[in-house]
């Protein structure tokens, strides 16, 4: 009986044995070989590496090796900054055949990028930036149909870039600061990421529509058209051999077209003037002085004009006199302020879309408010007053609270307690102004947040009152970093811009009843919610609409490839990955095509909180 038991134990491991050695001694050799072109001044390295052909690559041995789980064959190679000096050895490396990342970034590799790559056929994600690398890119790079992503910045290499464009899926090409030569070829406008400035690429630049800025071309003199300031040439060159009829149908066909544009700007110039003309004989609510664009910057600078008004000035003809149309509301900065005060206070112009200004007030006792003006409104002063009176009545902590509001019957004023702290744009994508922000700083945001929107949504559904354009621009910073939502309620389903009208399709496909735009409300704010919690998780910026954003997380979860959505500045912190996933759920509910699939906001701050009570304890029962 005890030999039987014994049989059967050997019987499990050797299978056992036979299941996790599943690469074969032809790929370890190759790959060792591969690391010996890579790395072959520093022996001792390598062997401390772990790269040697007896062991396993899949048993955690061989440094900057990953596996598939379920097959144990390679899957990834990652062997960043490691000072490694030699060549890449493609053809010794594609004796693997399921790779599917390779990472040498960050190292000193010379030579060129070999064609024989192209036997790597699996590949999704290669990155070679920061090194040596030399002459041109591989044109079989275009037989790489899995590639996803390629980065070759920060190189030597010369000569033309190969035709990407066959590559249906290729979401970024990044090949800054290199000596690249030729024309910029056509791409797929599905990529998200194009970089090739710093070169010396020379021609057009293909139609890439608002996609790319100038940023992606600069450093190349020999470059022209958009987005790039330099125009392209109109016309080539006249041939000498050219038909003079032909000279001049282009002569007469280029006079005609420059008569139309200029009778195009005569119009619009003599359009525009007979509209401030009017504007200014209306001389009715809201009036900004264009003649002082210029800010008025001291109090004493007021004083000194006579007490005239700043950058802008407002009037009401309709009550007779300003003051009376000032209300002022239950917060202490409030306390006897007056119409006139804001007139006579100087204001910084500091933001303007497209339905509104906002202005930085400083008032004479030093007190700083924001004021932002509206205009084209459709809303009764009778409607605009309950509406404002009822989301004061609405208090939470982390909700800016108004201080005063004004209306007259087109110009509408809301008045806030100014901060100056920015907003949580600004501390993702611009200046953090020494202030860190770290995993735990963004999960508190984000907690909080939701709160707050959850709170603001159960008080106000009754009245269908939503946010209706939430952004990470509208989260304002406290002077503790506390973060506050603003412009709440200011405007009725504004982010339908970003949305571009598709958060209201399931509805009015078959009912258009006021009810249902009001349920729809409060369904668009979740999904600006959940934008804010992608910005967040990815540090990425929303440029034309928020619809980008969600595409690129959303590809990069399909390939496989999550982790690579987060910040890299979260990352290399070392926040857990596991709650960074956790929170990507909750956003990826929050912008789910299905309106009606999506989470309330009671819902969806649970889940927050669930999220980062966890991680408060995992901090606090560290050793």
């Amino acid at each position: 009986m005890n030999r039987v038991r014994v049989w059967l134990v050997f019987q499990a491991l050797f299978l056992l044995l036979c299941m996790t050695n599943s690469e074969t001694a032809e790929v370890r050799d190759a790959l060792v070989m591969f690391l010996e072109k890579l790395n072959p001044q520093d022996v001792n390295g390598r062997e401390n590496w772990g790269w040697n052909t007896s062991s396993d690559p899949c048993n955690g041995s061989w440094k900057g090796v990953t596996c598939y789980a379920n097959s144990q064959t390679i899957k990834k190679i990652v062997l960043e900054e490691l000072n490694l000096t030699g060549i890449l050895n493609a053809s010794s490396l594609c004796v693997t055949k399921a790779l599917t990342v390779l990472s040498l970034s960050s190292n000193s590799i010379v030579g060129e990028f070999p064609e024989e790559i192209s036997r790597c056929n699996r590949l999704t994600h290669v990155y070679l930036h920061g090194n040596k690398f030399s002459g041109n890119l591989p044109a079989s790079l275009s037989n790489l149909s899995n590639l996803k992503r390629i980065d070759v910045s920060d190189n030597m290499f010369s000569g033309e870039i190969p035709n990407v464009s066959r590559i249906s899926g290729l979401l970024s090409f990044l090949a800054e600061n290199n000596k690249l030569s030729g024309g910029v070829p056509e791409f797929d406008l599905n990529l998200e990421e194009f970089n090739v400035s710093n070169n010396n690429l020379n021609g057009s630049i293909p139609n890439v529509g608002d996609k790319f800025n100038e940023s992606s071309f600069l450093g190349n003199p020999g470059l022209c058209g958009m987005p790039l300031s330099n125009a392209c040439p109109l016309l080539p060159p006249a041939k000498k051999t050219g038909s003079p009829k032909k000279d001049h149908f282009l002569y007469a066909a280029c006079a005609a077209i420059g008569l139309v544009i200029v009778s195009l700007i005569a119009f619009k110039l003599i359009k525009s003037r007979k509209y401030k003309e009017k504007k200014r004989t209306a001389n009715k609510g809201f009036q900004e002085d264009n003649t002082n664009e210029k800010v008025s910057s001291t109090s004493s600078e007021s004083k000194a004009t006579g007490g005239k008004t700043s950058e802008f000035s407002v009037t009401s003809h309709e009550t007779g006199k300003g003051s009376s149309s000032l209300v002022t509301l239950s917060n202490p900065i409030a306390n006897g302020l007056k119409f006139e005060d804001l007139l006579r206070s100087p204001a910084e112009l500091i933001g303007r879309g497209r339905r509104g200004t906002l202005y930085k007030v400083i008032l004479e006792d030093g007190s700083t408010l924001a004021v932002k003006r509206f205009r084209d409104w459709d809303v009764s002063r009778a409607d605009f007053k309950k509406r404002m009176q009822r989301i004061d009545d609405v208090k939470h902590p982390n909700v800016m609270p108004l201080v005063a509001f004004y209306c007259s019957r087109q110009e509408k004023l809301v008045v806030y307690e100014f901060q100056q702290n920015g907003s949580l744009f600004n501390l993702l994508h611009g200046s953090q102004n020494g202030q860190s922000f770290d995993w735990g700083s963004r999960m508190s945001i984000a907690a909080k947040i939701s709160e707050a929107l959850a709170f603001m949504h159960g008080m106000l559904q009754a009245c269908g009152i939503a946010h209706g354009n939430l952004k990470s621009s509208n989260i304002l910073l406290s002077d503790k970093m506390e973060p506050f939502i603003s412009e709440y309620g200011l405007r009725e389903v504004e982010n339908q811009d970003h949305l571009v009208l598709a958060e209201i399709e399931s509805f009015q496909e078959n009912n258009s009843t006021r009810g249902t735009t009001r349920k729809n409300a409060f369904k668009a704010d979740i999904y600006s919610f959940g934008i804010i919690l992608l910005e967040l998780l990815t540090g990425k910026l929303v440029q034309n609409n928020a619809f980008e954003l969600a595409r690129w997380v959303n590809s990069a979860i399909r390939e496989e490839w999550t982790v690579e959505v987060f910040d890299k500045a979260l990352v290399s912190e070392g926040a857990s990955e596991e709650k960074m996933v956790d929170l990507l759920q909750v956003a990826l509910k929050c912008i789910n095509s299905l309106t009606e699939a999506r989470p309330n906001m009671r819902e969806i701050a649970d889940m927050i909180n669930s999220v980062h009570e966890y991680e408060e304890k995992s901090i606090y029962s560290d050793p």
